[in-house]
């Protein structure tokens, strides 16, 4: 039987509160299924629920209980002002992300001035935030987006169509999958897999169970992927050019210190996010 608005929020709060999960949880998934914003959802609180809406949002509240994130029910997640599409087959965009981007596109400007032919690639691409949101920003710049997984590379392309991104997919581990392309690189960007199997226990449930490990976890406390890409990069990357990571907040010195091995004469920074830890590193070959 269908509910009112707010007698179908007032269950599902305190449902998910009964299951350790936000109830905040509910707001999001009914605004979702009823396509109101928030102010509507209050404004038409007494209104009565579609059956199938509430159907929908009962199997959503019950499905967010076991865990499964928001963003994978409702299947799109905001970053950098655009909606991306995400499934179990990529990692949900996190905002700490965002102010890689930044960092990127500030420095680029630092170093190639008003240059508009770019050669960038963004290295485990995932949904392809990173590529797909700096070819929306510099949409001059010639980008292409590897992942090592097809299915992840799948949902980056289809996002990209999507919101008409005209970006290259490559399917490949780190540098291997640019091996086939003409010409160097000005600017390589990755967030790959940086979570030691050692942390494991320390992390959400939500993330463990259902965010792919591929994308997650790394050998060699975590270092793994960097200490490829590092070892990769240079016989790919022009001089001036511009290499930037996103790290685990313990991993700054570490990563940094692969990056200047690997390019001696480098200008190499680690940079904190919002929240004050270290998060980037950015590197001037």
């Amino acid at each position: 039987m269908s509910k009112a608005i707010y007698e179908a929020l007032s269950w599902a709060s305190s449902y998910l509160t009964e299951k350790n999960r936000e109830p905040r949880a509910a707001q999001l998934l009914l605004q979702h299924v009823t396509s109101k914003s928030h102010a509507a959802l209050i404004a038409d609180a007494h209104e009565q629920l579609k059956a199938d809406e509430w159907a929908q949002f009962e199997h959503f509240i019950h499905q967010h209980g076991k865990g499964i994130p928001i963003q994978y029910l409702i299947g799109e997640e905001e970053f950098y002002g655009r909606h991306f599409t995400v499934n179990p087959s990529v990692l949900i965009p996190r905002p700490e992300t965002e102010e890689l981007i930044e960092l990127v596109l500030t420095r680029a400007t630092a170093v190639f001035g008003n240059e508009t032919s770019l050669r960038v690639a963004d290295i485990g691409t995932g949904s392809g935030i990173i590529g797909i949101t700096v070819k929306l920003e510099r949409p001059n710049w010639n980008v292409t987006v590897t992942d090592i997984d097809s299915d992840a590379l799948h949902v980056a392309l289809a996002n990209a169509a999507r919101l008409e991104a005209e970006v290259t997919g490559k399917i490949g581990d780190g540098v291997k999958a640019l091996l086939d392309s003409s010409g160097k690189l000005d600017i390589v960007v990755s967030n790959p897999p940086y979570i030691a199997d050692s942390e494991a226990a320390d992390m959400s449930e939500v993330v463990l169970d259902h965010e792919p490990h591929l994308a997650l976890f790394a050998d060699n406390k975590g270092l793994a992927i960097y200490q490829q890409l590092c070892r990769d990069l240079p016989s790919v990357m022009k001089s001036p050019g511009i290499v930037a990571f996103e790290i685990g907040y313990l991993q700054g010195k570490s990563v940094q210190q692969l990056l200047q091995n690997a390019f001696p004469s480098a200008i190499v920074e680690v940079h904190k996010d919002i929240n004050g830890k270290d998060r980037m590193v950015i590197a001037t070959v």
